[in-house]
Formats: structure tokens, C-alpha cells, sequence
């Protein structure tokens, strides 16, 4: 089954539950944010208004940063479920894919530094084994979480607002349709599967 996912800016707050919920899952080191929230906003006084828009990566069906990648199998697009991952034993750090990617989506895991000092507390010493040094990361909407039994992404099952949702691309793609959503950046050519429901404008 293909994967989507969805994110409903009219419900989201911008609380952060999402990448506080992603941190602890995934136990990225500082500076490592597979998901966060980006703010912004939009017309002119007095008619401005604030934006929230939550970022992860868009799982593109034409992913720039795979093909920007010159090691053979080190980033890819999986054909079971278009979910596109690293496979950090053949990365090589060279950040080819950071700099392709226009969502701004990966992160170079330069060291693995603790978030209390020097030394790694217990918890940062079982969950930095995965990641290693010099390596790329990012968003795989969490693959091993979602394979060690829990049926949806640690962002999706934090989500207080229940703005997220991820399933059947097809049926994603419905509810994009009948609420008039999109991905972000369509000129990218990416063909992101990463769609936005819009705000209701009053």
C-alpha cells in the first residue's frame, strides 16, 4: 500500500506536540528536527494574518534528493509503500541530499553530542545507536516505531488537534480533494504525498 499523509491547518495550533512527540521517538541529537513547525505570515496590515505550516519530509514520488545522492542505495524511495529512507551504513555524509532536498526536510548529524553536556545520558546512549556520526537524516514517518507495534506515526498519535492524518494514499488524496488541499511547493516537480488542507477564511 502507498502511503500519504495529511495536515489540516485549520485544525493545527502550533503547539510542537509534533516534533516534541517526534524527538522522543526517534531520539535525534540537537539540531536534528525530522519534524518541526514553521511560522510566517500573510497580507499587509491591517489585514495580516499569522501562518502555521508543521514541516516533515514530503515523501516525494520524485524525490530531488535521491537523485542527488552519488552512493548507490544510500537514499531511496521504497517500492512497498513510497516511503522514502536512508540507509545510514552506505551514507556517506556528503550532504548532497540536504542541499537537493527544497523542503529543507534533512539534517546532517554532524556529532552525537548530548543535550545535557559532554557525556550521554542513558537514554541518549540507546537512542543515538542508530545514528551514526557524519550521517544524513530525516523523516521515514517512522518506520521501526510503526514496526515495533504502534499503527501510526509518534507526530500523528501526539497531534492534540487531530490535524494529522496518515494512511492510503488514495484515500488521502479524497479528502485533499473535497476539501481543496495541496502539497507545498508544487513547483518544485517533486510531487510531494505530503498534502495541507487550508485554513477556512471566515
Amino acid at each position: 500500500m502507498d502511503y500519504g499523509f495529511v495536515i489540516d491547518l485549520e485544525k493545527c495550533v502550533g503547539c510542537h506536540g509534533c516534533s516534541v512527540a517526534c524527538k522522543q521517538a526517534n531520539g535525534t541529537p540537537p539540531g536534528v528536527t525530522r519534524s518541526h513547525v514553521e511560522r510566517g505570515s500573510e497580507g499587509t496590515y491591517p489585514n495580516a494574518v499569522r501562518t502555521i505550516r508543521p514541516m516533515l519530509c514530503m515523501m516525494c514520488e520524485n524525490p530531488s534528493c535521491v537523485e542527488a545522492c552519488p552512493q548507490e542505495g544510500a537514499t531511496y524511495r521504497r517500492e512497498e509503500d513510497g516511503i522514502v529512507v536512508i540507509d545510514k551504513e552506505k551514507c556517506i555524509g556528503c550532504k548532497l541530499c540536504v542541499e537537493a532536498c527544497p523542503y529543507g526536510a534533512r539534517y546532517a548529524v554532524e556529532d552525537k553530542r548530548g543535550y545535557f553536556g559532554d557525556e550521554l545520558n542513558e537514554y541518549e546512549q540507546v537512542a543515538y545507536a542508530d545514528m551514526p556520526e557524519k550521517c544524513v537524516d530525516k523523516c521515514d514517518l517512522c518506520v521501526k516505531y510503526r514496526e515495533a507495534g504502534n499503527d501510526q506515526p509518534a507526530c500523528v498519535r501526539a497531534c492534540m488537534a487531530e490535524a494529522r492524518v496518515f494512511g492510503d494514499l488514495d484515500e488521502i488524496k479524497k479528502m485533499v480533494e473535497k476539501r481543496g488541499g495541496d502539497v507545498y511547493l508544487p513547483e518544485s516537480g517533486n510531487s510531494p504525498r505530503v498534502f495541507y488542507l487550508p485554513v477556512v477564511k471566515a
